[in-house]
């Protein structure tokens, strides 16, 4: 008989997955029982699922996928999001779920209605559309996603390709539709919420969307009309996050005094041009956000560069199997799309060439951060003049 050998990464994986969500449950104290959790959908939909309070992230986007009837070989195309609602109903993303944790605890140990779970697709690379549009199941939410996306001004449409998508709608053709979609700027991004950064200049309010392989700063410089600037993930060599916790006013900090919130800082080193590294750095209270969405594409394109697919199907467990719902809910289809926002300005890229903009000289952050604290890029790729 032939023994069989565990690969000891894995069973270590596992074991330190395990650990990290026994401390999630008993530092918040929370019994294992069965719960009903929901989770939303891009458009807003409510998915009721029936989960135990121990249930990992993969369980329970295991869970809404049965409820969902989405595909086994499907499931690895999306993620669950930990987001908060903000009033104007919109979703401002906090992190993505990571598979150690327990979305149940993680949601109810907030101690508010605001914090939701979302599921949304989890690639950037809209080639891999394709895969996901051949189920009836994934088209619809690919579909509810980028109707979502559009309506909220997550991805920039002119009042033509407006027209041609709300036509493509009446005719309910969801195929031709997201094709459309998928040539428009910002399809398939991520957008956070206003921040400051300190590109092209110190304290310059921005908007950051993740994407494509980039991210997007889109910022209006005094006098001028909404401007647009790409760093593109390749060009980075490494980036960081930092925190920091501000003191009072007079500089000091005394007992009984209160101190600020967090500082949260996203710095990466971008290759301006050839042989020539500038720290960018955005300030941010979803800097750890961001910094996933970089590690996320990077990881994408290693998987594309080395040949290999994003498919996959769900890990089953020893004595396992996937469950499948008693009861399935279909992904309701949104309404027509709405007049386009006449407030919403046209934007023009901030210049074809970064190596062209005017940049202010920006050293190295003044955070100090330990090796450890630098994510290297794999990705990153050595450029000549001529390719910026």
């Amino acid at each position: 008989m032939q023994a069989v050998r565990q690969d000891p990464l894995l069973g270590s994986s596992e074991t330190f997955n395990s650990f990290l969500r026994r401390a999630q449950q008993e530092t918040q104290q929370v019994p294992t029982e069965e719960v009903s959790l929901e989770v939303l959908l891009s458009n807003g939909q409510k998915v009721l699922v029936n989960v135990l309070t121990s249930d990992q992230t993969e369980d329970v986007l295991e869970a809404v996928a049965a409820k969902l009837d989405l595909p086994d070989d499907l499931i690895g195309y999306f993620s669950l999001f930990l987001v908060r609602e903000k009033e104007d109903g919109a979703f401002s993303f906090v992190r993505k779920l990571q598979e150690f944790e327990l979305p149940y605890v993680s949601v109810t140990s907030l101690r508010s209605q605001e914090y939701k779970i979302v599921l949304r697709k989890s690639y950037w690379d809209s080639a891999y559309d394709d895969d996901v549009m051949e189920n009836r199941v994934g088209l619809n939410l690919l579909y509810a996603q980028t109707v979502s996306d559009i309506e909220r001004g997550w991805i920039l449409v002119t009042k033509e390709q407006h027209r041609q998508l709300k036509s493509l709608q009446e005719k309910v053709s969801k195929k031709e539709f997201l094709r459309l979609a998928q040539t428009l700027r910002h399809y398939g991004y991520l957008r956070f919420d206003a921040c400051v950064a300190d590109f092209p200049e110190k304290d310059c309010p921005v908007v950051v969307s993740a994407g494509n392989s980039e991210l997007s700063l889109q910022l209006r410089l005094p006098g001028q009309q909404l401007r647009e600037g790409s760093f593109r993930v390749t060009r980075m060599r490494c980036w960081r996050v930092t925190s920091s916790v501000p003191l009072p006013s007079g500089g000091t900090s005394s007992p009984g005094r209160g101190r600020g919130e967090v500082r949260l800082e996203l710095a990466f080193e971008y290759l301006m041009s050839k042989d020539r590294l500038q720290w960018v750095t955005i300030t941010s209270p979803q800097a750890i956000m961001m910094s996933i969405c970089l590690q996320s594409m990077v990881d994408e394109l290693m998987v594309k560069k080395s040949g290999g697919s994003i498919r996959k199907m769900l890990r089953r467990r020893v004595g396992g199997t996937l469950r499948r719902s008693d009861s399935q809910q279909a992904v309701k289809s949104p309404p027509l799309l709405e007049s386009p926002d006449a407030s919403r300005e046209s934007m023009v890229k901030l210049s074809s060439k970064l190596s062209a903009v005017s940049l202010r000289g920006i050293g190295s952050p003044s955070t100090d951060a330990s090796a450890s604290d630098v994510h290297g890029n794999f990705a990153f790729e050595g450029i000549g003049d001529e390719d910026l």
